[in-house]
């Protein structure tokens, strides 16, 4: 198990990452936080109820420079999309995740693996929030609306100041 700090403008969340049943996945996100590539990224999108989502967009919503490669899709790994879980996000290719990743509000079982095939991949999770789940909740709460063509988006903005690995 890998422990990450991540300083946000609204408070400290503690990370649990789970490297045995997600190792690429983890590597990827070790690899993201041993470069700096998470500080000044912020929350972007905001779902109360669902999900917060972040670690690719600027304050100003243009998305980050990413050079690394997707990372394939572990999501039948046996965890689950349970309330404070961290999960990869991802487009509808089912191994497109790279930098951006979410934590469920509640249990979203809609997101779980359910066979490999376009509707049934879901998302990886790969960790979980230890400590600062009110952080996350307080994120949760603010309130959001529509950036360019991206909706949900903080009306606040809340930055990611660092993700650290803690030993």
């Amino acid at each position: 198990m890998t422990n990450v700090k991540m300083d946000t403008s609204k408070g400290v969340i503690m990370l649990e990452l789970d490297a045995e049943k997600a190792p690429l996945t983890v590597a990827n996100i070790e690899a993201y936080i041993k470069d700096g590539f998470y500080e000044g990224v912020i929350f972007h999108r905001v779902i109360p109820n669902f999900m917060v989502q972040g670690g690719g967009m600027n304050p100003d919503m243009s998305e980050k420079a990413d050079k690394r490669p997707p990372v394939k899709n572990e999501a039948n790994n046996g965890l689950k999309n349970d309330r404070g879980t961290l999960a990869m996000a991802r487009t509808n290719d089912p191994h497109s995740a790279s930098s951006q990743f979410f934590i469920n509000l509640k249990d979203n079982d809609f997101l779980n693996f359910t066979s490999e095939s376009p509707a049934g991949w879901g998302y990886t999770v790969f960790g979980k929030v230890t400590d600062g789940m009110d952080v996350v909740d307080l994120i949760a709460a603010v309130e959001t609306g529509q950036k360019g063509y991206h909706g949900d988006v903080p009306t606040e903005t809340i930055t990611i100041n660092s993700m650290t690995i803690v030993e």
